[in-house]
């Protein structure tokens, strides 16, 4: 992928408005704040903007969700992410996306995504930037922020500089190798607001070594599971791995899971499996259930799963119906205690963050420091897998634009 190019800009002494973090959010807010005529500098710690932008949705961007619902996101206080996505909806970004004539393409459950690549999204912040007089620079070191009478001061790479609007766009733990830090919730602790503990989130789920020794020959292997943990439930495509659980549906029930609980998979969610065992004894009750079952499932899983639970040299004639009821609620409810998640190196997003309690869910400033925001996944909303997060990043920097 080529390195992005961008127009130098030095920085200035004064702006009425510093956005730390040249993200998703940060990047959306600068435009919003500079097309209102407000001056602003957006300040990136790393060498170019939107480097998360760049890796997500396998490098073309799953830049929103045509459903997004605020019931998408986990958060201390769920209502709070309805004002932002009510003021800024899907429909305005993929209208901007359009305005840009940047091709794109709807996948499974409303997913957009680029059809080139998330280039096109850069490209598209970058001009509207510009357009609107908005100042980017990299390569920055922020420290040393303290609040004045008429706003704050910082300093950056040894100079001071003055903002009456501070934006903090940060973003989370996720992806420490393109630069993600613990900044921004270091900035909101100074100011006395509360942080929500934070763990990774959408990265799929490690497994103990005896139960990963046992899957190994399973590694590539991809079928549809429902996975149910802490109340909720992620219906998609499950993929074993070396580490242990990955897909679409280990990484939106990662979302929800709680350190030492289990999770509880069902391999066979379109269909009872009781009813199934009915039918198949009735006609092919001489055949081996392993094989039987790899008419449903891919055929590493089926004979791994009937080794795994015994079942592997068994006809259905030679199971009892007490014993097949017993198969069945098992293929539904398949129990597994992950160790842990896979880690903020493979982590979408940050589960947790500022405590939404402590900001306007209408401006994102925070209640206990007039003049200071923040906005994107440095805060306690984090969407689902599929453009949910993409599209807080736009709504809560859009809101945070009109106002700083």
């Amino acid at each position: 992928m080529q390195e992005e190019s961008y127009p130098e800009s030095r920085m200035k002494q004064n702006y009425d408005v510093i956005i730390i973090g040249g993200g998703a959010a940060g990047l959306m807010c600068a435009i919003q704040a500079g097309r209102r005529g407000r001056s602003v500098v957006v300040l990136e710690g790393s060498h170019r903007v939107g480097r998360k932008i760049l890796i997500s949705g396998g490098g073309r961007c799953n830049f929103t969700n045509k459903q997004v619902t605020p019931q998408d996101y986990v958060s201390g206080n769920p209502h709070f992410c309805k004002s932002a996505l009510a003021q800024y909806t899907p429909e305005h970004f993929i209208a901007w996306v359009e305005e840009h004539h940047i091709d794109y393409y709807e996948k499974q459950h409303g997913q957009l995504f680029c059809r080139d690549s998330a280039r096109d999204i850069i490209q598209l912040l970058q001009q509207e930037c510009q357009l609107a007089s908005v100042d980017i620079v990299t390569d920055v070191n922020v420290q040393n922020i303290i609040a004045k009478d008429s706003g704050y001061q910082l300093m950056a790479d040894e100079q001071t500089m003055s903002c009456q609007s501070l934006v903090i766009a940060t973003g989370g733990l996720s992806f420490p190798q393109i630069g993600a830090t613990p900044f921004g919730y270091d900035i909101a602790k100074q100011f006395g607001l509360r942080i929500i503990p934070t763990t990774a989130a959408l990265d799929g789920f490690q497994l103990d070594d005896e139960l990963l020794v046992e899957t190994a020959t399973l590694k590539g292997v991809s079928l549809p599971v429902s996975i149910t943990t802490n109340g909720h439930t992620c219906s998609e495509d499950l993929l074993f791995t070396h580490m242990g659980l990955s897909g679409p549906a280990a990484l939106q029930a990662s979302l929800y899971w709680q350190a030492g609980t289990a999770i509880t998979i069902d391999c066979l969610p379109d269909q009872p499996a009781w009813d199934w065992f009915m039918e198949m004894k009735e006609h092919r009750g001489r055949a081996l259930l392993k094989n039987l079952l790899s008419m449903l499932w891919p055929q590493r899983f089926a004979a791994w799963f009937c080794q795994y639970h015994q079942w592997s040299e068994l006809s259905l004639n030679q199971i009892s119906h007490h014993d097949l009821k017993n198969y069945a609620k098992q293929i539904h409810q398949w129990n597994i205690t992950p160790t842990a998640t896979v880690g903020y190196k493979k982590a979408e997003v940050t589960r947790g963050g500022v405590d939404t309690n402590e900001l306007s869910s209408k401006t994102m400033e925070a209640k206990c420091a007039p003049g200071l925001y923040f906005i994107g996944e440095v805060v306690d909303v984090t969407g689902r897998l599929g453009g949910y997060n993409f599209q807080w990043a736009w709504s809560s920097g859009y809101v945070a634009g009109q106002v700083v």
